[in-house]
């Protein structure tokens, strides 16, 4: 039997980022970005009014008593048309107006009287107050956004301000979700009897959308042989990963290995966990696609998700691959399988007294019930050596996606 972090590693050991493509900046938002943006020019590109106000030498401000200056003229935002300042002058400016020549500082309305012709100033100011310099946030040649980093809303602002319209990004990996199972029916029609819905397409398309994938929901796979390899062959050119659940025990499985026997090396092996022990791994394809045969189980699919592929996913994009994990007082006692490792539904909560953590675990007699997965916050983890842990006693959570 091999360990979670065994077969973590396994998986982790085939991140191969997509190859990069050129993006609109607005479509750029939680992506890699794949290249250096130098600023070739600087930002702001000329010193400009920070407030609203009177743009001044600051020298004409400084006196015991309030300064009188002649107001001169008038800048919008965005004027063109320049402008020189005499020494004891003032001109009226809006926030981020180009300041006249000679100008260096500004004087904000609330210093002065307000008026237009002439202006009371009541306080001094030094230069360079409320203005912002030429190359101030950005000098010519500094790199705006770096290669690797992901674009957030800030990278995305900053990537119009210094005039891109377009940057280099490596997109989003894409994942085919595939469901096998002769007692399988889509959402859209009535199981009959021994019959029961698709849920695992839907809950793991999902959660590698939540992961940030691109998905491709395949649904429901006749299991005949042919067929099945057909469908596989044609995903593994066109994901980065392949997700197949209930694929793994009995007859199902057999079928699937012999469709795939010569795409490549799929390992059928038990995993130290509960649940979800029983699992494939294997690089399938003409590019070596990682691919996952998942249990039928719901619940179980779910966890092997969280704890194989999801890192996965999140390494190829250039992220954090792990969720958070905390310690926590346990509510309830719990029990989990002797020689694995435990991922055990929980909630978690927080003592507003102590803001210690404290944890509740959720539908601990099955791991079929998928609805204590919907209301589960985290999952518990529990070590190999542990079988039994009371009330009171600190385990290990791990934070799922919140709610809300």
């Amino acid at each position: 039997m091999r360990s979670v972090d065994e077969q973590l590693a396994r998986a982790l050991a085939a991140a191969v980022r997509p190859a990069p493509v050129r993006v609109a900046i607005s479509e750029s938002q939680g992506l890699l970005c794949a290249e250096e943006i130098v600023a070739e020019r600087a930002l702001p590109g000329f010193d400009q009014a920070a407030v609203d106000g009177y743009a001044v030498r600051s020298v004409d401000t400084q006196g015991a008593e309030p300064v009188v200056l002649p107001v001169v003229g008038e800048i919008a935002s965005g004027s063109r048309q320049p402008r020189r300042l005499q020494p004891g002058q003032a001109v009226r400016v809006a926030t981020g107006a180009p300041l006249p020549t000679l100008a260096d500082a500004v004087v904000p309305v609330g210093y002065t009287d307000g008026h237009h012709a002439r202006v009371t100033v009541n306080q001094p100011v030094p230069s360079a107050a409320y203005v912002r310099r030429t190359g101030e946030d950005v000098q010519t040649g500094d790199v705006a956004v770096r290669r690797n980093s992901v674009i957030g809303s800030a990278q995305v602002g900053l990537l119009a301000a210094v005039g891109r319209s377009k940057v280099l990004v490596y997109p989003r990996p894409r994942v085919s979700v595939i469901s096998l199972g002769d007692e399988l029916v889509d959402v859209d029609r009535a199981p009959g009897q021994g019959q029961v819905y698709d849920v695992n397409s839907y809950a793991l398309s999902a959660a590698a959308r939540d992961t940030g994938a691109d998905v491709i929901r395949v649904g429901i796979v006749s299991t005949d042989t042919r067929r099945l390899r057909e469908t596989i062959e044609s995903r593994l050119l066109l994901s980065e990963i392949v997700l197949i659940s209930g694929g793994v025990a009995g007859e199902i499985g057999n079928e699937v290995r012999s469709a795939l026997r010569d795409l490549g090396d799929l390992d059928l092996t038990r995993v130290a966990m509960h649940p979800g022990s029983v699992q494939g791994y294997g690089r399938l394809g003409p590019d070596a696609t990682p691919t996952f045969l998942l249990p039928g189980n719901p619940m179980s699919a779910l966890v092997v998700f969280e704890v194989l592929v999801r890192p996965l996913i999140r390494t190829v994009q250039g992220k954090q691959p792990h969720r958070r994990v905390v310690s926590a007082s346990l509510l309830s006692p719990i029990t989990s399988t002797k020689a694995r490792r435990g991922y055990l539904r929980g909630q978690l909560l927080r003592d507003e007294d102590t803001n210690e953590y404290l944890v509740q675990p959720l539908g601990m007699s099955g791991s079929h019930l998928l609805a204590s997965l919907a209301e589960a916050n985290c999952l518990i983890v529990v070590d190999e050596d542990t079988t039994e842990v009371s009330v009171g006693e600190q385990v290990q959570v791990m934070f799922l996606a919140q709610r809300g």
